[in-house]
């Protein structure tokens, strides 16, 4: 008998396309879920094309992944592995489920749980490279997590924040704006550590 394959939980209201590297065109479901918002295309175009020196190798921490759209996308063009962190028990099922359909279990782990909670239980593991944050923005979450975020990354590294188009997050002590951009809805910024 065939083990089954993990399946999605929730009905996909669309889909979002990875746009680059080596699962470029593969579909990630996105559920009709409140706050789920998926980084439009243009803006990880945007966003990659800023961080494509950074990606070969990098350690990647994806927080509030939603449909997973930043990670897997940076694990495609070259990430050498990266965490997802979701709260939602859907929206991290069906992470999984992409995972395993792209065989990336070696390269990606989904962690189901509050993203402040895991920042603060995992301060003594490795750093990460780059991190995004993109919360759903009704929530008001960035103050909850980028206070705690410098501990988890690389004092080199990188840190993406998305927000709403009215609203400017400003990064961890320290990290200084590298590029950023606006559309009508959303403000993305990319930030610098202060050893870069």
């Amino acid at each position: 008998m065939r083990p089954q394959q993990p399946r999605y939980v929730s009905p996909s209201a669309g889909h979002v396309r990875i746009i680059g590297g080596h699962w470029r065109g593969t579909r990630l479901p996105v559920p009709d879920m409140p706050g789920l918002r998926p980084t439009p295309d243009r803006v990880r175009e945007t966003l990659f094309n800023w961080l494509q020196t950074a990606l070969p190798g990098a350690a990647v921490l994806d927080l509030f992944a939603g449909s997973g759209a930043l990670g897997l996308e940076a694990v495609s063009r070259g990430a050498a592995w990266a965490v997802l962190v979701e709260q939602s028990p859907i929206l991290a099922r069906n992470l999984r489920a992409s995972v395993a359909r792209l065989a990336a279990s070696d390269r990606v782990q989904v962690i189901e749980g509050n993203a402040r909670r895991w920042l603060e239980d995992s301060a003594g593991d490795a750093p990460f490279d780059i991190a995004f944050v993109d919360p759903p923005f009704a929530d008001d979450l960035w103050a909850d997590v980028v206070p705690v975020l410098s501990q988890r990354l690389n004092a080199s590294g990188w840190l993406y924040l998305e927000s709403p188009a009215d609203r400017d997050v400003a990064p961890p002590p320290g990290w200084t704006p590298h590029r950023w951009g606006q559309t009508r809805e959303t403000r993305f910024a990319l930030y610098r550590g202060p050893g870069g």
